[in-house]
């Protein structure tokens, strides 16, 4: 009797062992389906025009000795305000969705910082969204900017080039969402704009527009070139 009681308890361990060689060979082909899906990710098309052609104009034109001298784009920071959203809550909601399907990420929604009795405003309201765009997204949706949605801005002239900081960051302002091709024009309940700010790791201005210039934003043509002298 003492040998079968002995015994007996090492059934469940040995099915536990069972279990467990067969759980290892389901996540080693997990692994592997992850690994291809990885290896399967497509390099956007302006990173790689960043890294054949931008880098080489940009280091004859200013005369770089490093590559990591030469700018590149850091992030997008896009901006909405709904002005509406005091006297309609849901709006905001609306705005968030839309501008969720054009970048396909997240968005932020933005808060009242106070009260503002006036403007009918309490503090913590939901007056707006934002989102900020990093690496393949990044790239992703600067090639949509200025491949589809620029061109289908209404009386397009080309984008003005007055519109940096100084710091090399530049910024547009947007009348309309619905020039991105995610949005359905007739399913929109309310046009809306935006403020995009492109921020790179240029020390100036003239750098920053040379290296949006090559990527293909069309700024406006201009007799005098950007400058930025200090006195």
């Amino acid at each position: 009797m003492s040998d079968d009681t002995q015994k007996k308890p090492k059934a469940p361990q040995e099915k536990a062992g069972k279990k467990a060689k067969a759980e290892k060979p389901a996540e080693k082909a997990k692994g592997k389906a992850k690994g291809k899906l990885a290896e399967e990710r497509v390099t956007p098309r302006l990173q790689t025009t960043y890294r054949a052609e931008v880098i080489p104009a940009l280091m004859k034109r200013f005369s770089y000795r490093n590559v990591m001298q030469v700018p590149r784009l850091d992030k997008i920071a896009i901006n909405v305000g709904v002005g509406q959203a005091t006297q309609d809550a849901k709006m905001v909601e609306t705005v968030a969705h839309d501008l969720e399907l054009i970048v396909g990420q997240k968005v932020v929604i933005t808060r009242a910082k106070k009260s503002i009795s006036n403007f009918k405003l309490r503090e913590k309201m939901p007056i707006g969204c934002r989102v900020t765009l990093r690496r393949a997204r990044m790239y992703e949706f600067m090639d949509r900017f200025v491949s589809i949605a620029v061109p289908r801005i209404r009386d397009f002239r080309g984008l003005p080039d007055r519109s940096f900081d100084g710091r090399g960051n530049y910024t547009i302002g947007l009348k309309e969402h619905t020039v991105f091709p995610e949005i359905d024009v007739d399913k929109v309940a309310r046009v809306f704009g935006m403020d995009i700010t492109f921020v790179t790791t240029a020390k100036n201005d003239q750098e920053a527009y040379e290296l949006l210039k090559a990527f293909g934003i069309p700024f406006v043509k201009r007799q005098e070139v950007v400058s930025t002298t200090t006195t």
